[in-house]
């Protein structure tokens, strides 16, 4: 099976004033389409901004990033705002809905970046809503929601776009363990309907649902284990 997500030698180094902080060192790490992997490590490892770059939120200082074919290392921010509409759907632990709009506003929020008319926006928001179990509250509120619901919200506002990968950031750190359980039981249905997802967590037993866990040390890989 071919890699969704290759990245070849990335470096990354911040610079404040006359200091330079190099957060990721020379890293490899490739991730193949439908797999599930799990990103770990401590305060400084790296993660955060392996994220931002794999999520298209950052670029590298140097090395090769290939997502879905494309050469996404060295694009303009325009380009890179275009990938993330159209490859990658985020859930964020913060949720980020809008609290004016219903659930079904908000998880047709991307579509309109995308362009699509208003009547399909509505069809494909209500399909993604199905598909994480809040059909029957589709016209209700943030503030009528449960957080549990409103993570639920965010997920299938992820999904609308079909992305080639679900970037999931400390999903459930403002969640509960019951609805955390709920929630990860959403993740694992969307793997098995044949999505990448790719959950950056700090919690052992999140990391646990996915299939393998990818550990960062240092601006490096320490460990990268199928389970």
């Amino acid at each position: 099976m071919s890699a969704i997500i290759s990245i070849e030698e990335l470096y990354k180094t911040y610079y404040m004033g006359k200091q330079s902080v190099q957060v990721l060192k020379g890293l490899s790490l490739n991730i193949l389409k439908n797999e599930y992997v799990a990103l770990m490590g401590p305060s400084g490892s790296g993660k955060s901004t392996l994220m931002n770059i794999i999520g298209c939120l950052d670029t590298p200082t140097g090395g090769k990033y290939i997502l879905n074919n494309k050469d996404v290392s060295k694009m303009s921010d325009d380009n890179l705002a275009e990938v993330r509409n159209k490859e990658i759907g985020f859930v964020f632990q913060q949720f980020n809905l809008l609290p004016r709009l219903t659930a079904v506003e908000n998880v047709a929020l991307p579509l309109i970046y995308a362009g699509i008319n208003k009547k399909d926006r509505t069809e494909r928001a209500l399909e993604a809503l199905a598909k994480v179990g809040l059909a029957e509250r589709s016209h209700h509120k943030s503030n009528e929601l449960s957080g549990g619901q409103i993570q639920r919200v965010a997920i299938a506002r992820a999904l609308v776009n079909n992305p080639a990968i679900l970037l999931a950031d400390e999903p459930t750190g403002n969640l509960d363990s019951k609805t955390s359980v709920e929630v990860m039981d959403i993740f694992e249905k969307i793997h098995a309907a044949g999505n990448t997802i790719v959950l950056v967590t700090h919690e052992e037993d999140i990391a646990k649902h996915a299939k393998r866990i990818v550990r960062l040390k240092d601006g490096e890989i320490e460990t990268d284990t199928l389970q």
